[in-house]
C-alpha cells in the first residue's frame, strides 16, 4: 500500500469516528425522550454537540421555585475515558456545588464513566435528585455543608437568596448567540393564549396505555440494575 492509499484510509477512518461520535451523542440526546425527567430541559449547542445547555425548574424542597441553568460538556473522547461535566451558571448555594466554579461533583455516583452503562439520563436524574437531598458523602461547598448541618437557618437564608435571583434573571438576555440557548420570554396573551388553550382542550392519555418499562432500580443510577421479575 503506498502513502496515498495509506492516507486515504486513515483520512476514512477518522471520518468514521466522527460520525460515528456524533451518532452516539444524538443516540444519548433521544434516549432522554424515554426518561421521566421532571422540570428539566436540555438541549445540545447549535454550533457544538459536546456542548448542552440545560434548564431546571425545582418544584419542591428546599429549592422550590428556584430556575436553574447549567450546562453539559462532554469529553473529546466522549462516551470513553472521562466523565461529563456540569456546570452550573446560575449562583447556587449547595453542598455539591462548587462556590467558585459552579460545576457539579459527580464523582460520588459516577467514580468514572462507562460507556456500556452509563448515559446522561442519569447525570440529569441526579441534577434532579440534589436538590431533593443535600447529605452528600463529599461536598464540593465545605461551608454550605457545615451550614445546612448546624445551621440551618442561614443555610436557608443563602437558599432563598439565590432562588430569588435565579427568578429575577429568567428573562435574561442570553449570554450566547447560539441558536439553540434555551431562552424565556414573559407571558403574552396574543402569542401564547392559541398554544394555551390548544393544550388544555388535548384530552388525557388513555388509561393502560403503554408508559414504558424502567430497567433501573429505585434509587440507583446504574443502568439494567433492576432484577427481572417473572
Amino acid at each position: 500500500m503506498n502513502d496515498e492509499m495509506k492516507n486515504n484510509v486513515k483520512e476514512t477512518r477518522e471520518l468514521y469516528s466522527i460520525i460515528h461520535q456524533e451518532y452516539v451523542i444524538m443516540a444519548e440526546y433521544r434516549m432522554l425522550q424515554t426518561e421521566n425527567l421532571q422540570g428539566i430541559y436540555v438541549i445540545p449547542s447549535y454550533e457544538n454537540s459536546f456542548l448542552w445547555f440545560g434548564v431546571i425548574f425545582v418544584r419542591a424542597g428546599l429549592y422550590e421555585g428556584g430556575v436553574f441553568r447549567f450546562t453539559i460538556t462532554l469529553p473529546d473522547k466522549f462516551p470513553d475515558e472521562e466523565v461529563p461535566v456540569v456546570t452550573f451558571t446560575s449562583n447556587i448555594y449547595h453542598p455539591a456545588i462548587d462556590a467558585q466554579t459552579g460545576v457539579l461533583y459527580l464523582g460520588e455516583v459516577f467514580p468514572q464513566w462507562d460507556r456500556k452503562y452509563n448515559h446522561i439520563w442519569q447525570i440529569l436524574k441526579y441534577v434532579y435528585s440534589i436538590f431533593h437531598n443535600l447529605n452528600v458523602k463529599a461536598p464540593a461547598n465545605v461551608e454550605a455543608s457545615v451550614a445546612y448541618k448546624s445551621n440551618k437557618k442561614a443555610f436557608m437564608e443563602k437558599v432563598r437568596e439565590c432562588v430569588v435571583l435565579s427568578i429575577d434573571h429568567v428573562y435574561d438576555d442570553p449570554p450566547t448567540e447560539d441558536k439553540h440557548y434555551i431562552t424565556f420570554k414573559p407571558y403574552d396573551p396574543d402569542v401564547h393564549d392559541t398554544v394555551k388553550n390548544l393544550m388544555l382542550k388535548t384530552p388525557p392519555p388513555n388509561e393502560g396505555a403503554n408508559q414504558g418499562i424502567s430497567w433501573v432500580q429505585p434509587g440507583s443510577f446504574q443502568a439494567f440494575s433492576k432484577e427481572e421479575t417473572t
